[in-house]
């Protein structure tokens, strides 16, 4: 029996430039090529249509920057993924369609043509509300652009609103201000937030910089300082800190995000995309000319998969469910492993279940590659 795809993420890889950190697979494009990307979305959705479930939960329009692709472009996507995958909807719809936005691309026009395609939450990439490290990070908006984005966005209708920020920049630039970056998030009302630390990815100018010693990274007392104040800012202010990196109101926790974090099988399309059907994971070639040039020759663009056997399968189970506050069913034999986590402050037994406390998740990778290795032996 062949699986169904409750969920699809699309991948946009265009972009105006290249944030400073950005390890994506992207296109910097002055003219975005809306139509032929449109199209070829649609003829790789046709070779896999079969596998689709019939009742959707989320799409998720991520990148690269699916803002780019305009109003029209947008609601062009949208409309002929829901006509192929045999689904129908509106803005009313009860699925979760998200969008990745830039500041700089919300407009009120834009902002209407994605409210009647069936947006219904917006991610919107500020990062940051200092002018100082937009400049520093390669962004392409100020932050009275990003506050006036959320204005728009909320104006025109689309209630769920997320607001991407990141933590632990290099001291010589960002030191010491994430509280206001928080405190200037919060009085804007979103419904939710992704709140990132900073990783150094080699092939990135900021890898570049920091090779050749221009920039240090921030050390490990300063990340986890800032994990932790982000945890007690944001959850002081009403917010549900539900996995590492999310926060949410009430009622507004990411459920295509979820999906992936619970294991569920998921469509991805567009270059560098990943996918899960329960058994195999597959991925599509990177590089935008390349994956469109195959779907435009029939072939499939797959960069690769790999098969997600017992064992590795034990290691996701452990390690996604512990970067949740649902945690994991705690068995037997976790128990010697795990109270010397629950002594440290690091853990939590909530009912039959193991939950991290914020200091769990500063040690997350140990955590679960320990409790992996008690598994695997039972």
């Amino acid at each position: 029996m062949s699986p169904s795809y409750p969920h699809i993420y699309v991948h946009v890889p265009f972009c105006g430039r290249r944030c400073s950190y950005c390890d994506f697979s992207i296109a910097v494009r002055r003219t975005v090529p809306v139509a032929r990307y449109v199209d070829n979305v649609i003829r790789e959705l046709v070779e896999r249509r079969e596998k689709l479930s019939t009742s959707l939960k989320t799409i998720y329009l991520g990148g690269g920057t699916p803002s780019k692709l305009g109003g029209a472009g947008v609601a062009n996507l949208l409309h002929r993924l829901r006509e192929f995958a045999g689904v129908e909807g509106s803005a009313t719809s009860p699925m979760e369609v998200t969008l990745e936005a830039n500041p700089e691309d919300v407009s009120v026009e834009a902002v209407a043509a994605w409210r009647a395609a069936g947006v219904n939450r917006v991610s919107l990439g500020v990062q940051s509300f200092d002018p100082e490290v937009l400049r520093w990070m390669h962004r392409g908006h100020s932050p009275a652009e990003a506050e006036a984005a959320v204005r728009l966005i909320r104006e025109g209708g689309i209630g769920a609103i997320s607001l991407d920020l990141i933590f632990a920049i290099p001291d010589r630039v960002g030191a010491g201000r994430l509280a206001s970056d928080l405190e200037r998030a919060l009085q804007l009302e979103p419904t939710h937030l992704s709140v990132y630390g900073l990783t150094v990815e080699p092939r990135t100018p900021l890898g570049r910089w920091t090779a050749r010693g221009a920039v240090e990274e921030a050390p490990e007392e300063r990340y986890a300082e800032e994990f932790l104040l982000a945890h007690a800012q944001l959850t002081a202010a009403g917010f549900e800190h539900y996995e590492v990196s999310s926060y949410a109101r009430p009622g507004h926790r990411a459920v295509h995000n979820a999906a992936y974090w619970s294991g569920a099988p998921y469509l991805g399309l567009g270059p560098s995309a990943h996918g899960f059907d329960g058994q195999v994971r597959r991925w599509n070639t990177a590089a935008y000319a390349e994956w469109s040039d195959q779907v435009d020759r029939g072939i499939d663009p797959i960069g690769g998969s790999e098969v997600i056997g017992p064992a590795e399968r034990l290691a996701e189970a452990v390690y996604l469910g512990l970067r949740t506050i649902d945690g994991l069913v705690r068995r037997a034999e976790d128990e010697d492993c795990i109270a010397s986590w629950i002594e440290a402050g690091w853990g939590r037994r909530v009912g039959d279940r193991l939950v991290l406390t914020p200091d769990g998740w500063l040690r997350l990778d140990a955590l679960a590659a320990a409790l992996t290795s008690v598994r695997s032996r039972s």
